[in-house]
């Protein structure tokens, strides 16, 4: 039998409050631009508003006015979301904690993902978000799920309980050298 091959993700789609509390979050804080909005066709009562999160991609919102902003956590039952991470260049994760600061958002500070850096923060509804950045750059003609593939081979090879950097540049160093080639071999 054949798989079903996904091929990206397309969009998410959340459940909003009321239509100006999803732009002020998620193009206001977030940057994301909001790109258009229609009724929501499974159902007319409610908005549904279309960001870009940077990559070309959507978030979309459904909203509607009859709702308001509760920013107790959201379930993190089985089958319930846990949280939603965003790619942010390391220059712009370097300013993270001073920007959420100055905006009064609560947040986790930086934590080390050993591959990566992260920032935690709940936006108005109480859903987890985190802005991430990698601490590496793939090689050319490689992505950030190659690295991570092959540097999790390394450290299961080395026995060691988690990514970090020497896990890392052993692994690009492997994807390099599989990908160049040099009379010298």
């Amino acid at each position: 039998m054949h798989k079903l091959q996904v091929q990206g993700l397309h969009h998410i789609t959340l459940m909003g409050a009321d239509r100006q509390t999803s732009i002020d979050f998620w193009e206001g804080v977030l940057g994301m631009p909001f790109l258009f909005e229609q009724p929501n066709l499974d159902d007319p009562d409610q908005g549904h508003l279309y960001f870009d999160p940077g990559d070309g991609r959507l978030i979309t919102i459904f909203t509607s006015e009859d709702r308001t902003p509760d920013p107790t956590r959201t379930p993190t039952d089985p089958g319930c979301v846990h949280h939603i991470a965003f790619a942010v260049s390391q220059s712009m994760y370097s300013q993270l904690v001073d920007r959420l600061n100055a905006r009064g958002i609560d947040h986790s500070g930086e934590k080390d993902r050993g591959f990566m850096n992260s920032i935690y923060f709940k936006d108005p509804l109480g859903m987890l978000i985190e802005l991430a950045s990698y601490r590496f750059k793939p090689p050319l003609g490689a992505t950030h799920a190659d690295v991570l593939h092959e540097a999790h081979m390394v450290r299961v090879e080395q026995g060691d309980d988690a990514i970090g950097d020497p896990h890392l540049a052993i692994a690009i160093e492997r994807l390099s050298a599989r990908r160049q080639r040099s009379l010298s071999d």
